[in-house]
């Protein structure tokens, strides 16, 4: 059994919006394919990848680095030896070859879009679905235990938009709602506090009772500005006040954690695990109310999350802080082996990427996974033309 091919493209995404920091109108994504010589119903067994989105697409490090590492690794050097079986770890560890600590920016991503790929491709051939393959996975601190079956989603949108106002923006928020969703999240820090406070209330004022609203400024504030809004938001109900400073200032962040007495998310911007961990020690963060929202597909893959994870553990966090950003299959596959307290979705924006398979609609602010082997991306049908085309 081996790898014969792997084929990357880039595919730009429809999204014509902007948060407090960028827009997203020229932003595209890596889509990979790991192709091996097994055979199943006929055709070759590919393992898909992409990366979430708020990255670029990785083609110069997949095609210059990556992927000629894996095409020229002896054969055996990606086989777990126990099981005969192309291994998600292996290939990781030889996509990371000859690269030095430190410098976790696009590197990754590129290595994020490979392990999805990877394990993917290691759910197809053991013929079972992604979430049930790695709720058996070993983790330190962790008890093994079978997967749950539905994971908590929340809408992310609420995007600024170049002509659309507050009325259209509660259309957007009443759209989600219909869906299924019961907690909505919508963003800041684009416009004046005023203008702000003003989407946050329009939003407040449709929200049915038992729904909930989470801001984002996606790290756009300096510790002023975060405190600023942080004492105009500190009364209203808000599920979450999301990344409100530099990522990686933790200084600040726990600065603002002892100020602001509601929940705060972060995480989605770190790009390993030593990012991570580094947050846990210095971002003042509370176990008992803040959101970790670290996101596999952009730092690594699952298989360095795995270190994360025992992090988290070690530092007394339940999992069940863990909201990973993304808003795809993978992410949610993820949340449900662990389990974690669930994931980001995206139902109105990203496409083709953002949102989880056909025929799994959100049942009051639950989904469901697919039982199919692999994470399930060639069932949303959106995405799977662009994976035939890949492949073709």
């Amino acid at each position: 059994m081996r790898i014969v091919d792997i084929r990357e493209m880039t595919v730009p995404i429809e999204a014509d919006m902007s948060n407090a920091v960028i827009n997203f109108s020229t932003m595209d994504v890596s889509v990979l394919a790991l192709i091996t010589d097994e055979r199943r119903d006929g055709q070759p067994v590919v393992g898909y990848g992409f990366n979430s989105n708020g990255r670029y697409a990785q083609s110069g490090l997949l095609r210059s680095r990556v992927i000629p590492r894996i095409l020229n690794a002896p054969p055996e050097a990606l086989i777990d030896p126990e099981t005969g079986l192309l291994d998600p770890v292996r290939i990781w560890q030889v996509g990371m070859r000859d690269e030095k600590p430190g410098g976790h920016g696009d590197r990754a991503v590129a290595l994020g879009i490979l392990d999805m790929a990877a394990w993917d491709l290691a759910a197809k051939l053991a013929d079972r679905p992604l979430h049930r393959l790695l709720a058996d996975l070993d983790i330190p601190g962790r008890t093994p235990a079978p997967p749950v079956d539905k994971v908590w989603v929340y809408a992310a949108g609420g995007y600024y938009y170049p002509d659309r106002g507050i009325d259209a923006l509660r259309d957007e928020i009443r759209g989600y709602i219909d869906l299924g969703y019961r907690t909505v999240k919508i963003k800041i820090g684009g416009a004046s506090l005023a203008e702000d406070l003003r989407r946050i209330e329009a939003v407040l004022d449709i929200l049915p009772n038992g729904c909930t609203l989470a801001v984002d400024a996606n790290g756009r504030f300096t510790l002023d500005e975060a405190i600023t809004y942080g004492d105009a938001l500190r009364d209203l109900p808000l599920q979450w006040y999301e990344e409100p400073t530099d990522p990686l200032d933790y200084a600040a962040l726990a600065e603002l954690a002892r100020r602001y007495p509601g929940p705060l998310a972060t995480g989605e911007n770190l790009m390993s695990f030593p990012d991570a961990r580094n947050l846990l020690r210095y971002g003042g963060l509370r176990p008992d109310r803040d959101v970790l929202q670290m996101d596999p597909a952009l730092s690594y893959g699952f298989t360095e999350f795995r270190q994360t994870l025992a992090e988290l553990y070690a530092a007394g966090w339940s999992p069940q802080r863990c909201v990973p950003h993304g808003g795809h299959q993978f992410n949610l596959a993820i949340a449900a082996a662990i389990p974690l307290g669930g994931c980001e979705s995206y139902p109105g924006v990203f496409a083709p990427f953002g949102g989880f398979a056909d025929g799994y609609p959100i049942e009051d602010g639950w989904v469901r996974l697919p039982e199919a082997p692999g994470i399930g991306l060639e069932l949303k049908s959106s995405l799977r033309k662009i994976l035939h085309e890949l492949v073709a």
